[in-house]
């Protein structure tokens, strides 16, 4: 039930106790429920746990946990103060907030948390503007969206074995304008 690299394989577990415990479906898919919680740790008591503005919102919200100036035409790393556990086959991309880039002239950096990370969680902040930007304390930055991955291996090949398409080698702008 735990895999070459110690995690626990959940679809192995609930085989396993519904053998021993014959469960229902309620059982199951209450099991399957607990199993799919992505898990986050406060690193400080300012901290706050990431939220969502809505029910169908992609990301959940990043909160700056102190204060901080994101110089004019500069960066800067801001601290949120939680870790988390994203499930194995995922992996936590940190994108800008819509309404933040658009009034502040903001992007969003460095931005791939993988799945076997468990440190504090940054933000790297862009200013574009020409003004310094002030963070306050639990502003919301950034948001984190929890995406599927390919890990499947890499094999190198000869160019030729690849596989052929109408596209080709054509970049940059060859699709349209």
């Amino acid at each position: 039930m735990v895999t070459s690299n110690g995690e626990v394989d959940i679809l192995l577990v609930i085989h396993f106790v519904n053998k021993c415990f014959n469960l229902t479906d309620k059982d199951i898919l209450i099991i399957s429920i607990m199993a799919s919680v992505i898990r986050v740790a406060k690193l400080s008591d300012i901290a706050i746990i990431p939220t969502r503005g809505s029910d169908a919102a992609a990301g959940w919200d990043l909160y700056a946990a102190e204060a901080c100036v994101i110089p004019a035409q500069g960066k800067a790393i801001i601290k949120t103060d939680i870790a988390i556990s994203i499930p194995k086959g995922y992996y936590g991309r940190v994108a800008p907030r819509s309404g933040m880039s658009w009034k502040n002239h903001t992007d969003i950096g460095a931005g791939v948390i993988d799945s076997d990370y468990r440190g504090a969680i940054g933000v790297v902040m862009f200013n574009h503007s020409t003004k310094d930007i002030n963070i306050d304390r639990d502003n919301r930055v950034a948001q984190l969206i929890i995406e599927k991955i390919n890990t499947d291996m890499l094999v190198e090949v000869p160019i030729e074995e690849l596989d052929a398409t109408i596209r080709g080698a054509n970049g940059y702008g060859s699709t349209g304008q």
